[in-house]
């Protein structure tokens, strides 16, 4: 269930399905509320349907459940109790996908296809001490809701931004803002900026801990 920053470009069959002479832009045109889309042959706007959310977290990625700075794996999560973590991430995902494609309603129908690559929170050492890094890496593809067929390139998306630790991250759990609650929000605006502007995110500039992440 993907960020290189690169432009979302369709296939030849959305071409085709939405014809470009009805869809082609010019400059003057006034933008959509979503993403403009591009063919390798001319801009296109275009507003995104989105009818459905898939998101996959495979069975392949390594849970760890190490209580260390750095504690390896591709699946590190401790907010949720003890049990399946591949269900909670995919959960967490799931929810910030849709957070951030909410209002997504016109346009060209399409389903959210992500499949997560990395979610990487803090162990409790790292969390109460040192922080770091929400190490976070997805694959989005936009499909057609009725075949499944692919509509758009699969882009990787690397999403780190910092995590909260010692007593800012006490003070921000004061106030409401768990781990949970960072990384969906920024999973949503995350979506949301590549949904309407592809290719426009960024992640942050880490320095060696993002490196080490």
């Amino acid at each position: 269930m993907t960020l290189i920053a690169t432009p979302l470009k369709l296939t030849t069959a959305l071409v085709l399905a939405l014809g470009i002479s009805g869809c082609a832009g010019t400059p003057n045109d006034t933008a959509t509320r979503n993403a403009p889309l591009q063919t390798s042959q001319q801009p296109m706007s275009l507003a995104l349907n989105v009818q459905s959310i898939k998101v996959d977290v495979p069975r392949t990625l390594k849970v760890s459940e190490k209580n260390r700075y750095y504690p390896g794996g591709d699946i590190v999560w401790r907010e949720d109790p003890l049990g399946d973590r591949y269900a909670q991430v995919q959960a967490i995902v799931a929810d910030a996908m849709a957070k951030g494609t909410a209002g997504m309603d016109t346009g060209v129908p399409v389903e959210l296809d992500i499949e997560v690559k990395r979610f990487h929170a803090l162990t409790q050492k790292a969390r109460y001490t040192t922080g770091g890094v929400h190490a976070l890496t997805f694959v989005m593809t936009l499909r057609d809701p009725a075949t499944g067929m692919a509509l758009s390139e699969p882009r990787e998306i690397v999403a780190n931004f910092k995590a909260y630790g010692g007593s800012m991250a006490v003070v921000a759990e004061q106030r409401g803002e768990t781990q949970k609650v960072r990384i969906t929000k920024h999973l949503a605006n995350v979506i949301r900026q590549e949904m309407t502007e592809p290719g426009s995110y960024q992640a942050a500039q880490l320095g060696l801990m993002g490196v080490m992440n």
